[in-house]
């Protein structure tokens, strides 16, 4: 007898092999190969007609209600979801093991119990009497809040038709299982099926779900990339477990800004917002000292002001040492190869220590000439006498190239008290209240400042200098 052709196909891209092997040689993905039945002709492709859902209606026509967003009641995740749920979104939120989802959703559910809604909290990792010590810790505990510890998706559908929530929340997506479906607990046809059920229910209910997300080693979202296709938006949390700030930020958002980013702050008591984040990025000083920058990033569409910190010391190694904590490591290397080559900056026998201030992470390039700076000021033991927000990309030949979103930073440092701001040259950008000062290169801001070790000829442009006041 004939055996019946068994290929093996991708969970991630779909790709199919004659014969099962350990890597997808389409998406590189590891481990995602399945054995998979081609299913039988259907008569040439035809296919029957089916009975629709409802009329096609003019665009002008379909009311816009249905896609109302329900504000949450923490203002900063709002932010990020694009002011609030919407009935019948599945939100998907990722982020590695104790940084604060669960903490964060527990929140979420109380106060969306405590406006007269009913929310249904399902916890598949946690029993419901740990649930409930921690609700009572940092005070989310509702009358419509209701609770339920289950593993197995036909119980939590049970619930939800018996609680009728107007909210849910699982924790995690990747701890359910679904009887009679194959493939261990967390695995891609687990949360496949686990996935769709949830997004057909949330569709058909208009009910908005909040499903708690794994992530692996690399910081992607656990499970099959068809799990990010099915949800309507993916939240990642992101933070450090030595530091209490929190960023969520959005990845995918079908209802809102996919560039948004939300800070909270994880306490003894909970987890509760940062309206105002720039001032945890930056010592509380009065005036400045040597070694230090101020710079204003962009995350997402928010501009945060970040303080570079920078120590130069001799060193009587063949090799200096090059540490970097909070920013590229690769990056900081080309500045302090421009510093050395452009400016004049001896930096070749001595070791260099830079790092953020407050455990931010700076990949933004308008952040490379604040990095110079710091260098060049830990390098020649001077400072500015006023603080100075540092503006620009270095380029590999020493000039400064202008970056995306100069009027919002600008403004943010303007809101913070600044007065003074370097920038490149050709921006033309003038606030009432801040004097911007265009340079055209990192030498000619090293100089700008009286930062360079000794005076020479400016190869790179003329030189200025910078009246007090």
């Amino acid at each position: 007898m004939a055996k019946t052709a068994v290929a093996h196909r991708c969970s991630e891209c779909g790709w199919t092999s004659a014969r099962w092997v350990g890597r997808c040689t389409q998406c590189q993905s590891w481990g995602s190969m399945a054995p998979h039945s081609p299913a039988s002709g259907n008569g040439g492709g035809r296919v029957a007609h089916g009975t629709p859902t409802g009329p096609a209606r003019p665009i002008r026509e379909v009311p816009l209600a249905e896609a109302a967003s329900v504000p949450t009641g923490i203002a900063e995740l709002d932010r990020v979801l694009g002011q609030g749920l919407v009935a019948g979104a599945v939100v998907l939120l990722a982020g590695e093991p104790g940084v604060g989802k669960s903490t964060l959703l527990l929140d979420v559910a109380s106060r969306w119990a405590s406006g007269g809604r009913s929310t249904l909290y399902v916890s598949a990792e946690e029993s419901a009497a740990q649930v409930r010590l921690r609700a009572g810790r940092i005070g989310a505990l509702a009358d419509r809040l209701y609770l339920a510890a289950e593993t197995d998706l036909g119980a939590i559908l049970a619930h939800i038709e018996q609680a009728d929530p107007d909210l849910l929340v699982l924790d995690s997506v990747q701890a359910v299982t679904v009887s009679g479906t194959d493939g261990v607990t967390g695995g891609v046809a687990q949360v496949r099926e686990v996935t769709n059920a949830l997004v057909r229910v949330a569709k058909q209910r208009r009910l908005p779900v909040l499903l708690v997300g794994h992530v692996t080693k690399d910081g992607t979202v656990a499970g099959p990339r068809l799990l990010e296709h099915l949800v309507d938006v993916v939240l990642s949390f992101e933070g450090d477990r030595h530091s209490g700030l929190r960023l969520v930020r959005a990845s995918k958002n079908r209802f809102g800004p996919a560039d948004e980013v939300g800070c909270f702050e994880m306490n003894e008591d909970g987890i509760r917002e940062v309206a105002d984040p720039s001032r945890l990025f930056a010592s509380a000083r009065a005036e400045p000292v040597p070694g230090t920058a101020l710079t204003v990033t962009l995350e997402g569409r928010r501009p945060l002001l970040s303080e570079v910190q920078a120590l130069v010391a001799p060193s009587a190694a063949q090799v200096p040492r090059r540490v970097t904590h909070g920013l590229e490591s690769g990056r900081t290397s080309v500045i302090l190869a421009v510093l050395e080559r452009k400016a004049g900056v001896r930096l070749h026998n001595k070791e260099a220590y830079v790092s953020t201030v407050g455990g931010a992470r700076l990949v933004d390039p308008a952040a490379d000439l604040a990095v110079a700076l710091a260098v060049a000021s830990a390098s020649s033991e001077r400072a500015y006498h006023r603080p100075v927000i540092a503006l620009g990309e270095v380029g590999l030949s020493g000039e400064l190239r202008r970056v995306a979103g100069l009027d919002r930073r600008l403004n943010e440092a303007k809101r913070l008290g600044f007065e003074l701001a370097v920038v490149p040259t050709g921006t033309g950008v003038q606030l009432r209240g801040m004097k911007v000062v265009e340079v055209p290169a990192v030498t000619t801001a090293v100089d700008l400042l009286g930062l360079r070790p000794r005076k020479r000829r400016d190869p790179d442009g003329p030189h200025l200098r910078l009246a007090d006041g």
